[in-house]
């Protein structure tokens, strides 16, 4: 699949969309044959046994040799959990010097309002199961961002500057950002996101980027599971 353009939704305003990528299984085999001095052609078995041998023993470099670029939009609490990866370059949306013509919020679908029981590091999550509580969440949420969204407008047009006036802003406001990851932090990535310990919200973006992560490597994405979907 021809993924440039295409522009997949997640949650209600949410986006991934990949810019741009460089390399392939076979790159990554050629990384590691350079060793001996050796390279493949094409894919044949041997490539197939390499990619699974260096993810099993967790020879890891090969793997930085493909890179992906991403555009996201995500809700910042969102983002700043993705900025945890280190291994990877961000550049987010600067509200010191860009006002949105829209400014939008993340509203959770009411089947994922969810309550939070147990002990630190023990937590379980669990869906509230009451329509009325679902519908409080939702309303006095919206009476936050409204009124933050009014705040913040009211400062920009009385001169204040973007920066300060930003400070009006919840989290749960979209922003946007570039993301340039080799395969060996996105595998890691998924490991941790598209894990069902994972918060919902970041795993739904997890979800989807490893959908263009199996198209665009799909060997190799095969050796990440048959490995136990671990980390490198």
């Amino acid at each position: 699949m021809d993924y440039k353009n295409v522009v997949f939704d997640v949650l209600d305003h949410g986006e991934v969309e990949l810019i741009d990528k460089i390399g392939d299984d076979l790159a990554i085999v050629n990384a590691a044959k350079v060793s001996f001095s050796a390279s493949l052609s094409e894919m044949n078995e041997h490539g197939i046994g390499l990619i699974n041998y260096l993810l099993k023993n967790k020879h890891a470099t090969p793997f930085e040799h493909v890179v992906f670029k991403f555009r996201i939009k995500a809700p910042i609490f969102v983002t700043r959990e993705w900025m945890r990866h280190r291994w990877s370059s961000f550049n987010e949306m600067s509200m010191r010097y860009y006002v949105p013509p829209v400014i939008q919020f993340y509203n959770p679908d009411p089947k994922n309002i969810r309550k939070q029981i147990g002990k630190p590091g023990a937590y379980t999550f669990e869906p509230v199961d009451d329509p009325n509580l679902e519908k409080i969440v939702n309303e006095r949420l919206n009476v936050v961002y409204k009124l933050a969204n009014s705040v913040y407008n009211d400062l920009i047009e009385l001169g204040v500057a973007k920066e300060i006036a930003r400070c009006a802003l919840p989290v749960a406001q979209y922003t946007e950002f570039i993301w340039t990851v080799n395969a060996r932090s996105l595998i890691n990535f998924l490991s941790l996101r598209n894990d069902l310990n994972a918060q919902y919200e970041i795993q739904e973006y997890a979800k989807c980027i490893e959908n263009i992560f199996s198209d665009i490597l799909p060997i190799t994405y095969d050796a990440f599971k048959n490995n136990e979907r671990t980390a490198i």
